[in-house]
């Protein structure tokens, strides 16, 4: 069975994000720390060298592989600030056309800055992303 390269680290997250080059994500990164804090209660950890993680679950796939994951999660990646969520919460779709401008991909949404996004609706994607992973994984 396959060893997860991506876990929990002892790094320190403002330090990762201070030594992020743009100016402009790491302001953002900034305050997307604030909110993911605030929406899911958890302090943030570093998740691999570049994944700010919030909170953790174990999951087990049918196949047997296993492994841990934050609730929630975002990187400020050179290109874009990634946001990771859930494939499928609640009010997924009607959120994502009220967010503004980003791309998707299945579990993963792109923003290039956060005046491009409305962040209250940004906020209940991250706690309907949480509720879900939560109902998928408890405790």
């Amino acid at each position: 069975m396959a060893k997860n390269k991506t876990n929990y680290t002892d790094r320190d997250v403002r330090e990762f994000i201070n030594g992020v080059e743009n100016e402009k994500r790491r302001t953002d990164a900034l305050e997307l720390l604030s909110l993911f804090e605030s929406v899911t209660g958890f302090e943030a950890k570093m998740y691999g060298p570049t994944i700010i993680g919030f909170g953790n679950y174990h999951y087990r796939y049918a196949r047997g592989h296993e492994g841990d994951a934050p609730l929630a999660a975002f990187s400020p990646r050179k290109d874009s600030l990634v946001l990771y969520f859930e494939s499928d919460f609640y009010n997924r779709e009607a959120l994502l056309e009220h967010l503004g401008k980003h791309k998707v991909s299945k579990a993963c949404v792109c923003v290039k800055k956060l005046e491009d996004i409305d962040l209250p609706t940004l906020a209940e994607m991250i706690k309907n992303s949480v509720a879900k992973t939560r109902l998928r994984y408890p405790d």
